[in-house]
């Protein structure tokens, strides 16, 4: 009795390892969706904005904000974050914060982007 459980065994063995994956879909009948084409909208959306914070050299309570790999000023990180917010409010903004980074320039650049209804923030630490 025992070798014809084992030959039992091997033939499932064998069956489940030869069935081809395309078989099983073509058997099955279920109504896949049709690939998405990517609109103008969506493709916009690939921008990502990064925003890096650290800690001036001098230790004062602001704080640098650096966007573009240059310094800002708060006004035009406002102005730059205001043009990307009429192109589309749902752009990735990327705040990379140093880990001695003042708390009141992260406050401030997530006030700036609640002010221009960008709400698709993440927060990392450097």
């Amino acid at each position: 009795m025992t070798p014809m459980i084992d030959v039992v065994f091997e033939l499932i063995i064998f069956f489940v390892v030869t069935i081809k994956q395309e078989d099983l879909f073509t058997k099955l009948n279920v109504n896949r969706p049709a690939p998405a084409t990517p609109s103008s909208s969506q493709e916009s959306d690939d921008i990502t904005v990064t925003i890096e914070i650290g800690r001036r050299f001098d230790n004062s309570a602001q704080g640098v904000i650096i966007y573009n790999k240059r310094e800002v000023s708060r006004k035009d990180l406002d102005n730059n974050l205001r043009e990307i917010a009429r192109t589309s409010t749902k752009t990735p903004i990327i705040v990379k914060c140093a880990t001695d980074s003042p708390h009141k320039a992260l406050v401030d650049v997530l006030d700036i982007c609640y002010k221009n209804k960008l709400y698709s923030v993440s927060v990392f630490t450097l």
